[in-house]
């Protein structure tokens, strides 16, 4: 019997809205990620989970305590779900990274798998410690249908390793949040069985980058 996992991207910040790059800058919810956390809780209790995991970060754990409160479950923070190190450029636009730091800017936007952005996380360094965090969850919950609140970034990952999308290449999907995003996990790799299920969120604003 396959694992399942619901990834769920956390609710909106100040942050999103401002186009800025949090990276693991810990941001709380503004109140429109407040409600679209509250929306997404009530699509997710009509499923069957076993356990809702979380980043630690506290717009994520925020999202998840909605999700957990109506599913009748504790939230299991943990942080290897946490969002990629953006090094120089958390807290920043990607228009001021253009314009301050030109270099790192050219090597962000091709997907570099090796630039840690000076004192951050580089993407194949990030990819290992995703692909680490659930292959633990699937170890510890074969069979069994789960939450895993996270971040843009994580959702990127799994969305590219269950399609066999390159991690150098453009990301041409959406990732917005508070939608349930299915994926199983078979013994043959990953899966996926749904992704942008948001029509919980069809009265609640929505955009944003990580």
């Amino acid at each position: 019997m396959p694992t399942r996992i619901c990834f769920i991207r956390h609710g909106e910040t100040d942050w999103n809205v401002a186009r800025r790059i949090q990276g693991q800058t810990d941001i709380p919810l503004n109140q429109t990620g407040h409600n679209q956390a509250l929306a997404m809780a009530f699509n997710a209790a009509h499923h069957d989970f076993s356990a809702i995991y979380s980043s630690d970060l506290s717009r994520a754990h925020a999202t998840a305590l909605m999700a957990a409160a109506r599913c009748g479950l504790e939230v299991v923070d943990m942080p290897q779900l946490r969002e990629r190190h953006y090094g120089i450029f958390q807290g920043i636009t990607a228009a001021e990274g253009a314009t301050r730091y030109p270099d790192a800017y050219a090597r962000y936007m091709e997907r570099d798998l090796e630039y840690d952005f000076e004192t951050g996380e580089s993407l194949s360094r990030f990819a290992v410690r995703v692909g680490d965090a659930i292959d633990h969850l699937v170890r510890h919950h074969t069979g069994q249908t789960i939450i895993a609140v996270s971040h843009a970034g994580v959702l990127d990952i799994v969305y590219r390793r269950a399609t066999g999308r390159p991690l150098h290449t453009p990301r041409d999907f959406v990732i917005p949040n508070c939608a349930l995003n299915w994926f199983h996990f078979d013994g043959q790799g990953w899966h996926l069985e749904a992704w942008d299920d948001h029509h919980h969120l069809a009265r609640v604003l929505m955009e944003s980058v990580e």
